[in-house]
């Protein structure tokens, strides 16, 4: 059991380190002034964060089906939003969104390729 908890943790730290990344990316790249690019890049990293916070405290695959759609969502919202156009913010969205999107998928995987055994 402690070794399948220090997998799923370093998963969701993963996503906590993506997460703070891509909510701190307007002010280091110094992007803020484009309304759209921040708050997108504000709003997606707090879900990611909370989301990694949330399944750090209590694993529900329900958390992971929610990151895996909200990393294709900021991998595909410089089209979609309409920023991608832009040189550093589209790159910093596809690649933080990518990322999130294969952590979750591999934790899906993973876990319904060895499903937790119950016994009676």
């Amino acid at each position: 059991m402690e070794k399948l908890w220090r997998k799923e943790a370093i998963a969701d730290v993963i996503n906590l380190v993506l997460a703070a990344w891509l909510f701190l990316s307007p002010w280091i790249f110094g992007i803020v002034s484009e309304s759209k690019v921040s708050w997108n890049a504000w709003l997606s990293g707090l879900v990611i964060g909370v989301l990694a916070v949330a399944a750090l405290a209590a694993f529900a695959e329900w958390q992971e089906w929610i990151n895996l759609v909200l990393g294709l969502w900021v991998a595909a919202s410089p089209w979609i939003v309409g920023f991608s156009g832009h040189s550093t913010a589209p790159r910093v969205h596809i690649l933080v969104g990518i990322a999130v999107a294969v952590v979750a998928a591999m934790r899906l995987w993973i876990m319904h390729r060895n499903p937790p055994r119950v016994t009676a």
